[in-house]
């Protein structure tokens, strides 16, 4: 589908248009009624189109959107683009994507964890916090783990909802992964009480960080012990 125009992708996701994938995106604060199923299989036959990519995005569209970062080049923006699509992107779900496909695999990414930790908008510092989660998981290096702590303990428990899901998710992680900050965390995360009476379907593990640094320490653990 090499030639593929936009009109013609913008028609056929409106034909896949369903109100009730409407109803349950919209509880999730996310604008568009397209089974993300379905959105990746339309994504699987593109395939990669940059320019195509970029025509979605411009549209504004929710799930033209999902989809353009489904079909880009991760490595094909430059810094401002991604920084001012960030700021574009108010949706969780495209924010989200936008985050974990596209910027993690951006050779920009570690100079824009640094700008958006920073800023003032706290849905754009909270894509700073996700950028910084995965380093704690996977390039710790060079990380102030402790610097990290403090922060999330003057500020977490009064942080808007995303900028706080995010710092709440690092202080997990860094609890799970550096048994040497694994007390403090579990510290900070009972005397917070952050996402502690957090609706966890049967069989999930709680977003409280006490309960899923412990949980995940003990996974860990058990693996190793097989």
């Amino acid at each position: 589908m090499a030639e593929t125009t936009l009109a013609e992708v913008m028609a056929e996701l409106a034909a896949l248009e369903d109100p009730k994938a409407r109803a349950v995106n919209e509880r999730h604060g996310d604008d568009h009624g397209v089974n993300l199923g379905r959105l990746r299989a339309l994504a699987k036959r593109l395939k990669t189109q940059q320019d195509l990519a970029v025509r979605l995005w411009e549209t504004g569209d929710t799930a033209a959107r999902l989809l353009a970062l489904l079909i880009c080049r991760p490595k094909a923006f430059g810094r401002d683009e991604l920084d001012a699509m960030l700021r574009e992107a108010r949706t969780p779900k495209v924010h989200d994507w936008l985050v974990n496909y596209v910027v993690k695999k951006n050779p920009h990414a570690e100079e824009l964890r640094l700008a958006w930790l920073a800023d003032a908008d706290p849905v754009v510092a909270s894509a700073g916090w996700a950028l910084t989660t995965e380093r704690v998981a996977k390039k710790p290096d060079g990380l102030d783990l402790a610097g990290l702590l403090d922060i999330i303990e003057a500020r977490m428990r009064d942080a808007p909802e995303r900028l706080q899901w995010a710092m709440n998710h690092c202080l997990a992680q860094i609890g799970i992964e550096h048994p040497e900050h694994r007390a403090r965390a579990i510290g900070i995360g009972e005397r917070l009480q952050v996402l502690k009476d957090y609706p966890t379907p049967p069989g999930c593990t709680s977003p409280f960080a006490p309960v899923w640094i412990t949980e995940m320490v003990r996974r860990q653990q058990d693996s190793t012990a097989v």
